[in-house]
């Protein structure tokens, strides 16, 4: 009669043995079922460049927007190029058609006029705070996703904290420990033992910067995750185009069941001051590719979705008014999604402050009514078991909008 006890680091071996097509007698297919940790995780899909939310969800009654947009402005349901009816109010872009069905299942949300409170309108100083936390404190070192993990006391295991990025971004920058990688291969592939430089070219360097990496204990934890060649995640649906495969990544270390509890995925190209186009160009190209992965990794988590509430944000938006390249300019306030878990879908959420001329912050942009802090820190609380949120976001306090 066989041990029945498994530890994780048994489970992941025998999790590896089932990739290569070799069977699991009952009793260990159930021990390894045990052994995967339960938990939520939050995961944070930043946005950089400021999307124009104007064009996303899109206020298609109202007749300012289509004063200020002639080129740019996108049609109401129903007609060539146009949007995608939400509520009445609110319109889809239609490169994000793939969202569409999770929307009207309740499974995703959309959170008009959020944002930073602070206005300023360089990109650099805009995704500093929003990654901090402390909108308009320029001294703060460390990032509210690792603050958030020190708070809830969370156990330091190797991949308790994950970003699929090419370097650790300051939004996870702290005391707690993060694994950061682009590819679960590449970092399987370095070697334990070596020089530093060979380990800084294994693109590793994020493991080891900030708080102490134990790489070793970090790759035998993604030892047991079956291997995915360059172009698996088509498969399943994801786009080539990115975040698509970083999603993939991502869903892979979830689906594994290795105590991840927040994760980070970023994306650029939203910064459209010319050719933003309307129902195509470029803004289109870029939200088919963010709709499709969205949608994707949804999918892909299967079950595991519940426990997982996904969250993108963006710097800021732009201006209400088109400029002469037929784009737009950096603005304020831009949009927000909230996916998975147990979010209150089938809405967009927040204040809407109107495009009248009388409501616009600085007499050119949306305003901000929701500050990113409020939506990130409902999910912080409500979905990952925050007690506070004083260490996560200091100086203020964040009313839950009951989006969850």
């Amino acid at each position: 009669m066989p041990d029945e006890t498994l530890t994780r680091r048994q489970f992941l071996a025998l999790s590896g043995l089932a990739a290569t097509a070799l069977a699991l007698p009952d009793w260990a297919r159930a021990a390894a079922d045990a052994a995967r940790p339960s938990g939520k995780t939050v995961v944070v899909v930043l946005q950089r460049g400021a999307m124009d939310g104007l064009n996303v969800v899109v206020p298609f009654r109202d007749p300012f927007y289509r004063k200020a947009r002639p080129t740019i402005g996108l049609a109401a349901p129903g007609r060539p190029g146009g949007v995608l009816d939400l509520d009445g109010t609110f319109g889809l872009h239609p490169a994000l058609a793939d969202l569409l069905p999770l929307y009207k299942e309740g499974r995703l949300a959309f959170v008009q006029a959020a944002g930073s409170p602070d206005g300023t309108r360089s990109h650099f100083d805009a995704q500093d705070y929003m990654e901090s936390g402390t909108p308009g404190v320029k001294t703060t070192e460390d990032g509210w996703l690792d603050r958030a993990m020190l708070a809830r006391r969370a156990a330091r295991d190797p991949l308790a904290a994950v970003a699929i990025a090419p370097r650790l971004p300051l939004m996870m920058r702290g005391r707690f420990p993060v694994a950061a990688f682009t590819r679960v291969e590449e970092l399987r592939g370095v070697p334990l033992e070596g020089s530093f430089e060979a380990l800084y070219d294994g693109a590793v360097d994020a493991l080891l910067s900030g708080a102490a990496r134990d790489l070793g204990e970090t790759r035998r934890a993604l030892a047991g995750l079956p291997k995915a060649g360059p172009d698996a995640h088509l498969a399943l649906g994801y786009p080539r185009e990115s975040p698509g495969r970083d999603l993939f990544e991502l869903a892979r270390v979830l689906k594994a069941g290795l105590g991840t509890r927040v994760g980070f995925v970023e994306v650029g190209g939203w910064d459209h001051h010319f050719d933003e186009g309307a129902a195509e160009g470029r803004l289109a190209r870029a939200l088919k590719g963010l709709g499709r992965s969205l949608a994707a990794f949804h999918k892909d988590l299967g079950s595991r979705a519940q426990d997982v509430v996904l969250l993108t944000m963006t710097e800021f938006g732009r201006t209400l008014a088109e400029n002469g390249n037929r784009g737009t300019d950096h603005g304020h306030a831009s949009v927000m999604m909230a996916l998975g878990g147990k979010v209150k879908g089938g809405r967009v959420w927040g204040r809407w402050p109107g495009l009248d001329p009388a409501q616009l912050y600085q007499d050119r942009d949306l305003a901000v009514t929701t500050d990113f802090r409020r939506v990130a820190g409902e999910a912080l609380k409500t979905h990952l078991g925050l007690a506070s949120l004083a260490p996560v976001f200091p100086g203020g306090t964040w009313e839950p909008l009951g989006l969850l």
